[in-house]
């Protein structure tokens, strides 16, 4: 039995090469405090985090080959590690909704550790049966585990070092020249977005353009299809929805932008939410075939095993006894954390039920969540799979369950009883993040001749890595900033729009006053997009990704105007790269570090940026210029943004043209 792509020589050769290692597994802890530091200041401000593994791969293949005795596997565990421990950020879609509902005043170390590291550790052993339904049996194109295995497997050629040098340092250049921007929207020399709002009949919509170089960044890696879908969703919200539904029912406000604003965040992001959660469903019901055949076949792999039969390197898994027996006996913990959380409130005397239904919910969703992630991810790649997508279903079927098994409530119940739930759905969030993950980095080790146990292990670390980063980094973004919902909100408070969304859809649920034909419409333009998509897919070569679609609708303009203009210009920059001819995968995959470098380089200042105002208590400490220069600065922005994204692309070209064609350098 052996892996597409590998003969058994070369699988056998692999068995020689030094793959899960200290070192290896040091860097990938240093490498992650990075890049999960900059995964959580992008998740919290644009509702958006971005895959790891191939800065991860360029950053140890750098380092790890003046080591002796390197090997694209052990560079592959590295990528591994890093990249869990920065996926599993994602869990900041949910848990921060703690805070807006004021049940928790910050975030209790050791209580959010055990939610990630279990919600992660899950993660893993529920996507261990299905790589070899979703990666190895299947035609799915995995594109950021393709593109981390290519780099990897070009680093460890012999014309790798140079690719190495000039990848690393167009990382540098565009996360300085991110960092930069975002220094000077702080001084207020320049501003961060352009908007302003219309009004229509009595109603109205509104103009946001983020301007932040992480979009044009997220842009590029997601590519056109899901760009344009994107786009779909925002005309659907802010051009038919939003003039057609807020007219006559635009709240009070001091000024036409915010009435529009919030109507938009309490009624039509409702749309949105019906649209991605009919999505998730109809995702779930295409692969649960596959899925099914991939557990009978680890199932197999793992009896042929047990009797002495010889398993190719490349195909053993960790054993499914003990995937099975670490699954049952996690369920433990869960359940003393459910009672924790309910001890000493309201809801200890008859929370009994709730917890059982919790425990039993958990175990069985979890497969269910692992699948559609994971297969979402294989689809359109980890940046984009719409995790917070599948958490507004989590969210809406554990809510209603519990409702209906705990019963009646007062205000005081009720208020409990929607925070448990945030936290129970949040340990399922951890196995979402971590899925959507995991089948990528396993793709990523199949391609690359990876042993999937070591792969498997690798994983686990890098959830334990993420896990104790994580708490830290959250509490110093609510200390800094705030969360926009939250107690103590302010104008320059984090939005956390995922979280923001599931707590209101919990909230709603549980207290009754949830407007179900606002979900309802979503999901019937859902199921007309799905439709359309499906046409699409039988007569033509485009796509319309419903699940993107969807997040067009409810994410900001602020974040959905600007990924789209990323989307194009990546098509373009690749569009260069095919036409020039010569090592067309190498410039490709140079765009991609650079897409890369702006997202990093902005977040990383964000977090620097936290930790200033955490020490002033002053969140304009670095402005030079006082409000009055505020459309100056409008104005500057967008010139400023537009010719710095134009020369960091002609720069790249450059680099990669060189640097794919000039003798190597030592």
């Amino acid at each position: 039995m052996t892996t597409s792509g590998m003969t058994p020589i070369e699988s056998r050769g692999q068995a020689n090469l030094r793959e899960l290692t200290m070192r290896g597994v040091i860097l990938g802890g240093i490498i992650t405090l990075v890049f999960t530091a900059a995964n959580v200041y992008l998740g919290l401000r644009v509702g958006l985090t971005f895959a790891t593994a191939i800065p991860a791969a360029v950053i140890s293949m750098a380092i790890l080959r003046y080591f002796a005795d390197h090997s694209v596997v052990e560079n592959n565990i590295v990528q591994t590690i890093a990249s869990a421990a920065g996926t599993l950020s994602a869990i900041v879609f949910i848990l921060p909704g703690l805070v807006m509902v004021g049940w928790w005043t910050g975030f209790p170390y050791w209580v959010t550790v055990s939610v990630c590291a279990i919600g992660g550790v899950l993660g893993v052993m529920y996507s261990i049966p299905l790589r070899r339904a979703l990666v190895t049996g299947s035609d799915l194109p995995y594109p950021e585990g393709v593109a981390a295995a290519e780099v990897l497997k070009v680093g460890d050629s012999s014309g790798g070092a140079r690719e190495n040098k000039a990848g690393l340092r167009i990382i540098v250049v565009g996360s300085v020249a991110s960092a930069a921007f975002s220094l000077l929207t702080k001084l207020k020399v320049v501003s961060d977005s352009v908007y302003g709002a219309i009004k229509i009949g009595t109603g109205g919509t509104l103009f946001n353009a983020g301007l932040l170089m992480s979009l044009i960044g997220i842009g590029h890696l997601v590519g056109v299809s899901v760009g344009v879908a994107m786009l779909v969703g925002l005309i659907i919200s802010f051009g038919v929805l939003l003039p057609v539904m807020s007219q006559g029912n635009l709240p009070d406000g001091d000024g036409l932008y915010d009435q529009v604003n919030t109507f938009f965040g309490s009624d039509v992001r409702l749309v949105g939410a019906g649209a991605i959660a009919i999505a998730a469903l109809w995702t779930l019901a295409k692969i649960m075939m596959p899925i099914i055949r991939g557990i009978q076949s680890a199932l197999a792999s793992t009896r042929s095993r047990q009797k002495g039969v010889s398993v190719d390197l490349t195909e053993r898994d960790l054993p499914m006894t003990i995937v099975g027996s670490t699954i049952l006996v996690l369920l433990i913990p869960i359940g003393f954390m459910l009672w924790d959380f309910v001890h000493d409130t309201v809801l200890e005397g008859s929370a009994a039920g709730i917890i059982t239904l919790s425990i039993v919910f958990i175990f069985v969703i979890g497969l269910a969540v692992a699948s559609v992630c994971g297969y979402m991810a294989g689809l359109i790649g980890s940046s984009n799979s719409p995790i917070s997508g599948v958490g507004i279903l989590v969210v809406l079927i554990a809510a209603i369950l519990i409702k209906i098994v705990y019963g009646s409530t007062d205000a005081a119940h009720t208020a409990a009883l929607v925070a448990y739930t945030l936290f129970t759905a949040a340990i399922v969030f951890g196995v979402a993040t971590i899925s959507n993950d995991n089948l990528q980095d396993l793709k990523t080790g199949q391609l690359v001749g990876a042993t999937p146990w070591k792969q498997q292990v690798a994983l686990i670390i890098g959830v334990a890595f993420g896990a104790a980063v994580i708490p830290p980094i959250l509490q110093l973004m609510y200390t800094s900033f705030g969360f926009v919902g939250a107690p103590g909100e302010t104008a320059d408070s984090l939005a956390a729009p995922q979280a923001s969304l599931l707590s209101s859809l919990t909230t709603g649920v549980l207290g009754g006053d949830l407007n179900w034909w606002l979900i309802g419409l979503g999901a019937l333009l859902g199921a007309i997009i799905i439709g359309i998509d499906e046409a699409l897919g039988r007569a033509t070569r485009f796509r319309l990704p419903p699940l993107a679609v969807g997040m067009g609708m409810y994410l900001p303009m602020s974040v959905t105007l600007v990924i789209p203009i990323g989307a194009f210009i990546g098509h373009y920059y690749n569009q260069w790269a095919e036409r020039s001819g010569g090592a067309v995968d190498h410039k490709k995959r140079m765009g991609t570090l650079l897409a890369t470098g702006l997202i990093v380089g902005e977040a990383l200042f964000g977090v620097v940026f936290a930790g200033i105002v955490a020490a002033t208590g002053d969140d304009a400490v670095l402005a030079v210029v006082g409000d009055g220069f505020e459309k100056w600065a409008e104005a500057l922005g967008v010139i400023v943004f537009a010719a710095s994204v134009a020369w960091l692309y002609k720069w790249t070209s450059k680099t990669a043209a060189e640097s794919s064609s000039d003798p190597v350098k030592e």
